[in-house]
C-alpha cells in the first residue's frame, strides 16, 4: 500500500474548494509561475509535499513528490550514475518535479532522448472534485494507464494536482563532447538535417546564427567516430552551454523584447518573422524574440505544420496557439471529466478552461 502521508490535507483543500466553487492556483517552487496565462485562485502550497518515495537504479525507475526539487531528484540519480533523460529545465533554484511535469518541460535532448512524457510511468492526481486517483506504475514492467499520466504531462495543472510521479531514467552516458562549427544559416540547417539522419550519438544540435554547437554523448568509441565525421571544434565549455540554454540564462534570453517557443518540423526554413533567433533542437524548436503581434506568431507557426507558445512577456491574455473548435472542444470535455467544477488552475492555458 503507498504511503499515503501528506496527501489529506491537499484532498482537503480541494475538496472544499470544488464544494464551495473557489478557483485555485496550484504552486510549488514558483519558478514557472511566469509560464501560461496569469494565474489566479487561492493557493495550494505543495511545497511540503516533497521527497523521493521509491528509487530502485536496477529497475531505471523513481517515484517522487511532485514537490521534490530538482536538484534533490538529480542528486539522488548522480550517485548511482544517472540521469533524468529528458533534461529538465530549472529556470530557478526552487524548480520542482511536479511543476515540470505539469509545464511539460524538456531539455535540449528532447529530440534525441525523449521528452518528458515519454518518461512518465505513472501518478498520483488529485482531481478538481478532491478524489485520489492514481494511474500507471512504478517501473516499466507495470504501467497499465500509461496513456492517463502522460496526460498530466503539459495540462499546467488544470487537470489534476500531481502529487507523486514515477519516471524512467537513464544511465549517465560513458562520455560527452560539445563540438562548434561555423556555418551561416543554410548551412547549418542543411547539416543538422543529415547528421539526424545518420546512427550518431548526438544529445543537442542548437544553432545561435553564427555557431552550431553539437553535443554528442555515448560510449567512447562512438563519440571519437563522431567527432572525426562531423569536425569542428570541442568547447571545453560545453557542459556549461548546455547547462545555460536550458535554464535560459544566456545571453538570448536575457533581452527585453517577448519571448516566443515556436515548435515546427526541424527541416522548416527560417521562419519569416522579425528578430532574434535561436535555433534548438536541430531545428524542430524556434527561440524568436520579436515585437511582432501574437497573430503574426500564430499564423507563422501554422503555416509551417506547427504551433506558437509566449514564452515570456508582459501580455499574457494569449499565450498558447489557438485550438481548431474540434479540439478546444475536447478539451473542454476533459477539463469537465477530471474538473468539473472548473477549480484548478482555471483558464491558465485558454480562456474558458
Amino acid at each position: 500500500m503507498k504511503d499515503q502521508t501528506g496527501y489529506s490535507p491537499i484532498v482537503e483543500q480541494v475538496r472544499e474548494a470544488a464544494t464551495a466553487g473557489v478557483p485555485l492556483r496550484i504552486r510549488g517552487g514558483g519558478s514557472k509561475d511566469f509560464l501560461g496565462r496569469e494565474p489566479t485562485g487561492q493557493i495550494v502550497d505543495m511545497s511540503d509535499c516533497r521527497g523521493i518515495v521509491h528509487y530502485e537504479p536496477t529497475e531505471l525507475a523513481i517515484t517522487a513528490r511532485a514537490g521534490t526539487p530538482l536538484t534533490e531528484i538529480e542528486s539522488a540519480l548522480a550517485d548511482h550514475g544517472q540521469v533524468l533523460g529528458f533534461e529538465p529545465p530549472h529556470f530557478s533554484a526552487g524548480a520542482t518535479l511536479g511543476g515540470t511535469i505539469a509545464c511539460g518541460l524538456s531539455g535540449p535532448a528532447r529530440p534525441f532522448l525523449g521528452a518528458a512524457r515519454d518518461f512518465v510511468l505513472g501518478t498520483t492526481i488529485v482531481n478538481g472534485k478532491g478524489e485520489l486517483l492514481h494511474f500507471g506504475g512504478e517501473v516499466m514492467k507495470n504501467v497499465a494507464g500509461y496513456d492517463v499520466s502522460r496526460l498530466m504531462c503539459g495540462a499546467y495543472g488544470t487537470l489534476g494536482v500531481l502529487m507523486d510521479i514515477s519516471l524512467k531514467v537513464l544511465p549517465r552516458p560513458a562520455q560527452e563532447l560539445t563540438l562548434t562549427l561555423d556555418y551561416d544559416s543554410d548551412d547549418a540547417f542543411t547539416q543538422m538535417a543529415r547528421w539526424q539522419r545518420e546512427p550518431l550519438p548526438l544529445s543537442g544540435l542548437c544553432y545561435d546564427g553564427n555557431l552550431l554547437y553539437v553535443r554528442l554523448a555515448g560510449a567512447e568509441r562512438a563519440v571519437a567516430a563522431a567527432r572525426r565525421r562531423i569536425g569542428g571544434d570541442p568547447d571545453d565549455r560545453g557542459q556549461q552551454f548546455w547547462q545555460r540554454l536550458r535554464d535560459h540564462q544566456s545571453a538570448f534570453f536575457g533581452a527585453d523584447e517577448p519571448l516566443w517557443r515556436v515548435s515546427v518540423p526541424a527541416t522548416t526554413a527560417a521562419l519569416p518573422i522579425a528578430g532574434k533567433q535561436l535555433i534548438e533542437w536541430g531545428g524542430a524548436l524556434r527561440w524568436i524574440r520579436t515585437r511582432e503581434t501574437a497573430e503574426d506568431l500564430f499564423a507563422a507557426a501554422h503555416s509551417a505544420n506547427g504551433h506558437a507558445t509566449q514564452f515570456a512577456g508582459s501580455a499574457r491574455d494569449r499565450v498558447f496557439q489557438p485550438l481548431p473548435s474540434v479540439l478546444f472542444n475536447l478539451h473542454k470535455r476533459l477539463k469537465q471529466a477530471f474538473d468539473p467544477v472548473g477549480v484548478l488552475n482555471p483558464e491558465r492555458m485558454y480562456a474558458g478552461l
